[in-house]
């Protein structure tokens, strides 16, 4: 599968999201050609501020590889990372990230902060961003003025 077929799928989660009234972003990890996690936003459902897609699918890729070292794998998200995300995707030796619109008020990959790229950390990642951007960021405006 090519960047935006994963991204599709990234993409499909944050609709689940996006139905259940959620911040609509959703990740999904992929080693060796498949996902081995997907999900998306579930702050308001778990009342976890560290609910977001990208922590949910590091987690769960960690139980089921049996550790929190992920290395050989790419991580595709709706949005930009926020700085806790970021960090962790450093933290969990993720190889790549794979992003679709960029975060001008959180982003921490090269909007607002370079944390995945930052040499004085022990390990960094390559980061491809706008894949599907325009289709992530109407989800989010689309959100956002539901809210409004």
């Amino acid at each position: 599968m090519s960047d935006q077929e994963f991204m599709r799928e990234a993409l499909r989660e944050a609709g689940y999201a996006f139905a259940k009234g959620e911040v609509p972003i959703g990740a999904v990890l992929v080693r060796n050609g498949g996902i081995i996690a997907r999900g998306h936003n579930l702050r308001e459902e778990l009342s976890d501020p560290t609910a977001h897609a990208e922590i949910l699918v590091l987690r769960e890729a960690g139980r089921r590889l049996c550790g929190w070292r992920l290395p050989g794998t790419t991580l595709y998200v709706t949005v930009e990372p926020c700085p806790m995300c970021a960090g962790a995707l450093v933290q969990a030796r993720v190889d790549r990230l794979v992003y679709g619109a960029p975060d001008p008020k959180a982003g921490a990959v090269e909007s607002l902060y370079n944390i995945t790229s930052d040499v004085r950390l022990n390990h960094r990642l390559e980061a491809t961003g706008g894949i599907l951007a325009a289709e992530a960021a109407d989800l989010m405006r689309r959100f956002f003025k539901n809210k409004r």
